[in-house]
């Protein structure tokens, strides 16, 4: 922490490409006032900063802890001081606390990914999933989903990701089923999933589209989307045609957010509360189409 910053004040910066629409800042903040805590949260474009720029040039300026979004949740993994076993585990990051000069990467998006799948679908089965994106956050629902006991298939545009992620869960669920997938094998695998996750980036403002094709979609499936900008993806709304139960991103959101705040303030962040703020935040007459 610099010299000049007191324990209880806390400045927060997400650090990613593409950033300037994220909620994140408002709903953290928001929450953190609730709480009477010092709080800021900016953001920092990768896109905007200078070639080579690091964690620790950000931390030379004032900033105590970060969240990481995409593209940066796996590649900062060699800025950091050390790793949570979770993170470890995930080869992915999406906080980073700061601590007496260190930088250590947790990740809050498997734990978050899960409560938000309860919270939100408390009957989903969770037999056998597809997991469609191998990144950071395919990562962390893979993780979340395997540790709760289903099979899990992944699948991704990039075939060796998706077969490294595969080894790493395997190693860590040596019980557990997990399987990787081609993706132009998803279609057949969601004939006998009981639920789909699409974790990729598509389906955001400024990545429309379907992430795989939805005509195998039946009612008995479950589908969820990591995607909250817009909430009601494409995806979503091909599902909902097709009689799916269907969990916005919106969830993981809050839920990692409350994770988030409660790793780097030591607060006790009201999750339910924090939905509230979401829904505040999210005008559906002035939220982005997704087509």
């Amino acid at each position: 922490m610099p010299e000049n910053a007191s324990p209880a004040c806390h400045r927060i910066a997400l650090v990613g490409a593409d950033i300037s629409g994220s909620l994140s800042p408002a709903l953290h903040e928001r929450e953190a006032a609730a709480l009477g805590l010092d709080y800021t949260y900016t953001l920092l474009d990768l896109d905007r900063l200078p070639p080579g720029w690091q964690l620790r040039d950000a931390v030379r300026q004032g900033v105590t802890g970060f969240n990481v979004t995409h593209p940066a949740k796996q590649s900062v993994l060699g800025q950091l001081d050390g790793l949570s076993p979770d993170a470890r585990t995930l080869g992915a990051v999406n906080t980073v606390s700061v601590a007496d000069g260190r930088l250590v990467g947790h990740n809050t998006d498997h734990s978050g990914f899960l409560a938000g799948l309860r919270n939100g679908l408390p009957g989903a089965r969770l037999g056998r999933v597809v997991v469609v994106g191998a990144g950071g956050a395919g990562s962390a629902v893979a993780y979340a989903l395997a540790g709760a006991g289903a099979a899990v298939e992944i699948a991704d545009t990039d075939t060796g990701r998706t077969a490294a992620l595969a080894a790493r869960l395997t190693s860590a669920f040596p019980a557990g089923a997990i399987t990787a997938l081609t993706p132009d094998s998803v279609p057949a695998a969601l004939v006998r999933a009981d639920g789909i996750v699409n974790a990729t980036p598509i389906g955001m403002t400024g990545h429309p589209g379907l992430p795989f094709g939805t005509g195998a979609l039946t009612p008995r499936n479950w589908v969820a989307d990591v995607v909250y900008r817009p909430l009601d993806t494409a995806l979503l709304t091909a599902a909902r045609a097709a009689g799916c139960q269907v969990l916005d991103g919106g969830a993981m959101l809050v839920a990692q957010a409350a994770l988030t705040l409660a790793l780097l303030t030591g607060a006790a962040p009201d999750a339910g509360r924090m939905q509230d703020h979401l829904s505040a935040l999210i005008d559906p007459r002035t939220e982005p189409s997704h087509v």
